[in-house]
């Protein structure tokens, strides 16, 4: 038995927002414990040439939202990747997860098959909607959130190993 597109994208891509919300949820306690301003947090980078912890956000954010777009054909809300603080990060989440919740998982039936045209740096790449899922969206998505843990780590917010994994149900 096959596993639905619907079960590896909306479900999957609705617990790593909720893992990146309850990071801003441990930064912002951090912070305020710490007397550290939360923008020092949101713009700070594990290193000078890669994104800060808000572009991480943006990405995974436009990672998601962009991968259902894309399955289904249909086109993604558009953000202006301009947030500064917690609040608008978390503005931006609930604005990906109100969009995932319009997604009925009739419309990602049969898209395992459907061909996704990507152009990452600028090179166009053609893939089946399950290998793109699997080898692209999934992975993108995934170092985006990985990425975001680990600069809240490295900045001394205490974010583990379970924070990443998140609740199990």
């Amino acid at each position: 038995m096959s596993i639905s597109m619907y079960r590896l994208t909306i479900p999957i891509f609705q617990r790593g927002l909720d893992t990146l919300k309850s990071y801003l949820d441990k930064a912002e306690s951090f912070a305020a414990e710490k007397g550290i301003d939360t923008g020092d947090l949101v713009g700070a980078r594990l290193s000078p040439d890669m994104l800060p912890l808000s572009g991480q956000y943006q990405r995974a954010t436009d990672s998601a939202k962009l991968a259902i777009a894309r399955l289904t054909g249909t086109a993604a809300p558009k953000f202006e990747d301009n947030e500064t603080t917690i609040a608008e990060l978390r503005d931006r989440i609930g604005k990906t997860e109100a969009y995932l919740a319009t997604i009925a998982p009739d419309a990602l039936e049969g898209t395992e098959t459907s061909e996704v045209v990507i152009s990452p740096g600028g090179n166009k790449v053609t893939f089946r909607g399950d290998e793109y899922l699997a080898s692209f969206a999934l992975p993108n998505f995934y170092f985006h959130v990985a990425t975001a843990h680990a600069i809240l780590r490295s900045r001394g917010v205490p974010v583990g190993k379970m924070d990443y994994l998140g609740r199990f149900s």
